[in-house]
């Protein structure tokens, strides 16, 4: 299964690959470079087709959990000021996703869209310490009957050149459900009310829509 934010970049890779393909048999006659051009060909192909999985992922949308909204490595588990919106401090957890991590985004709680607004910016590598708040990225608050308003933000990194965010104001969103996705590698911020229990250590890896981030303490 793959998301539908791909289906046009995988259908013109699809497309360049059966050209490279068949191409290289007409003009191309010397077997090792050949078979070198094809190989590339195809491993480009099912680059992007693992770039673009949306593996299916039930989740029991329960209250008193938050889990994880994007598949990658957890580089960031710290008091904050956060500027934006709370102006506050809060308990930051932020997850880094690699080129060959699946790239959905799954709300990490049930609630109400109460925020929900992209900022362009920069491409500033997604694990430097301005990226959350230089790079391009959108910032959405989701409030929660358990935890309050708990916020995430998309953040795009030096490959990432487009975030997809469906979250809109007003919306009754349920957690695990697809929230958008980030084209080619990036992160996520979790900003989570100071006293969370956090779950997960630095360097763990997380899964989307299972790992379990936090629960109230």
């Amino acid at each position: 299964m793959f998301h539908k934010e791909g289906a046009k970049i995988i259908l013109v890779a699809l497309a360049v690959t059966v050209a490279i393909v068949l191409l290289s048999e007409e003009f191309i006659h010397e077997f090792w470079l050949l078979k070198f051009v094809q190989i590339f060909a195809l491993a480009f192909l099912i680059l992007i087709l693992q770039f673009f999985r949306n593996p299916k992922r039930p989740v029991t949308a329960t209250d008193h959990i938050i889990i994880a909204p994007v598949d990658g490595k957890v580089v960031v588990i710290e008091e904050v000021y956060e500027a934006e919106y709370f102006k506050d401090k809060r308990l930051q957890v932020s997850i880094f996703m690699s080129p060959i991590n699946v790239h959905v985004t799954r709300y990490a709680v049930n609630g109400l869209v109460k925020f929900s607004k992209y900022h362009a910016g920069k491409y500033l590598v997604a694990w430097h310490p301005k990226a959350s708040e230089e790079n391009e990225r959108t910032t959405v608050v989701i409030e929660n009957n358990y935890f309050g308003e708990i916020l995430y933000r998309q953040i795009a990194g030096a490959l990432a050149r487009r975030i997809v965010n469906y979250a809109q104001e007003g919306m009754q969103v349920i957690q695990g459900t697809d929230a958008g996705f980030i084209k080619f590698g990036s992160r996520v911020d979790l900003f989570l009310p100071l006293g969370t229990e956090v779950n997960v250590k630095l360097n763990q890896k997380a899964i989307g829509g299972k790992t379990i981030i936090a629960t109230k303490a």
